[in-house]
C-alpha cells in the first residue's frame, strides 16, 4: 500500500474455509496468496463443523497480528453474518450450544425438510425467527438450538470492533451485467476443474454434508451420472447464484457502508484504492 503498512485479506466465506474446496468455491489461487497474505481459507475438512463462532476466533487472531504489525485488515466475501459478527464485535460464545440438541435438529431437518422447522422457530422463538434467514438450513437449526436451550433470546448485543472500520459496499447495479458475470464464472468453474474436484470430493466424503451445499457441487455429480448435460449444469448454476446474490443483496442492503461502489465502473477500483489507503493513512 501507498501508506508502507502491510495489508492482508481475512476471507469472510463459510465455504472457503473447507480445504479441497477449491474451484467450486473460487478460491483465491495459490499465486494470488503469495502477493497478498490470505486468512480464513483451508482451515478445516468439509465434514468438520465450523461455526461463526469458529469464524470469529480464527480471524480475531489474524487481526490482533496483524494489528501488532501496525497492518491493514481487509475483511471480504460474502457470508454477511460472518462479517458483521467481526466487525460489531458480536459475542457469539455467550449463545449456547447442546451438541445432542444439534445432532437432533439436524436429524429433523433430514427427515421432514426445512418447512416444519421454520414453522417450529416461529412458533418457540419469534423473536428469533425475525433475525433468522429462514431460507438458511444452517441459520435455522442454530436458531432452534438456542430457542431450545435459551429460549427466545436475542443476538447478544455489539461491542463495537476495538479499532476504526470502513465498509465499503460492492455491488453491480446493472442486473443484465451481473448475470453476464454470473454465467461466464460458471463456465469458467466447469472448464476449469470443478468436475475432477468434485468426483474426488465425492469419493471421500458423504455427498449430503453441509459443505457441499455450496453452489455447484451438486450440479456437478449430476452432470457425471447423467443427469444433466452441460447446458442444463450451466442452467442451474446461473439460477442458483443470481437467487443467492438477490438473498445477498437483501442482507447487505440492511448493513452500514462508508462507500458504496459499483462494480462494473471502471472506476471502482481506483475508488475503493484511494480510500483504503486514506483510511489506514488517517
Amino acid at each position: 500500500m501507498a501508506t508502507g503498512r502491510p495489508a492482508e485479506v481475512v476471507s469472510a466465506d463459510s465455504r472457503q474455509v473447507y480445504r479441497g474446496m477449491d474451484v467450486g468455491t473460487a478460491k483465491p489461487a495459490l499465486a494470488e496468496r503469495r502477493g497478498v497474505a490470505h486468512h480464513g481459507l483451508d482451515l478445516v475438512e468439509p465434514d468438520a463443523a465450523f461455526s461463526a463462532a469458529d469464524f470469529v476466533a480464527h480471524a480475531n487472531g489474524a487481526l490482533a497480528s496483524l494489528a501488532a504489525r501496525d497492518g491493514v485488515a481487509l475483511l471480504v466475501g460474502g457470508t454477511g453474518f460472518w462479517i458483521r459478527a467481526v466487525a460489531d464485535g458480536i459475542a457469539l460464545d455467550d449463545l449456547p450450544w447442546d451438541p445432542s440438541v444439534r445432532v437432533t435438529l439436524d436429524a429433523d431437518l433430514a427427515r421432514g425438510g426445512l418447512a416444519p422447522l421454520v414453522d417450529r422457530l416461529r412458533r418457540a422463538a419469534p423473536g428469533l425467527a425475525a433475525t433468522t434467514d429462514l431460507r438458511n438450513p444452517r441459520r435455522v437449526v442454530r436458531a432452534l438450538e438456542i430457542a431450545t436451550l435459551a429460549g427466545d433470546v436475542p443476538l447478544p448485543a455489539p461491542r463495537g470492533y476495538p479499532a476504526p472500520v470502513l465498509r465499503i459496499g460492492l455491488d453491480v447495479a446493472d442486473r443484465a451485467v451481473h448475470r453476464t458475470w454470473i454465467a461466464r464464472r460458471a463456465e469458467v468453474q466447469l472448464d476449469g476443474g470443478i468436475l475432477e474436484e468434485a468426483a474426488l470430493l465425492r469419493e471421500r466424503f458423504d455427498p449430503g454434508i453441509p459443505a457441499f451445499s455450496a453452489i455447484g457441487y451438486r450440479e456437478a455429480w449430476d452432470l457425471l451420472d447423467g443427469r444433466l448435460d452441460r447446458a442444463g449444469y450451466l442452467e442451474i448454476n446461473v439460477r442458483r447464484n443470481v437467487a443467492f446474490a438477490r438473498r445477498q443483496r437483501t442482507w447487505f442492503r440492511r448493513e452500514p457502508v462508508d462507500l458504496a461502489l459499483d462494480g462494473a465502473d471502471a472506476a471502482a477500483t481506483h475508488a475503493a484504492r484511494s480510500a483504503v489507503e486514506a483510511f489506514a493513512g488517517a
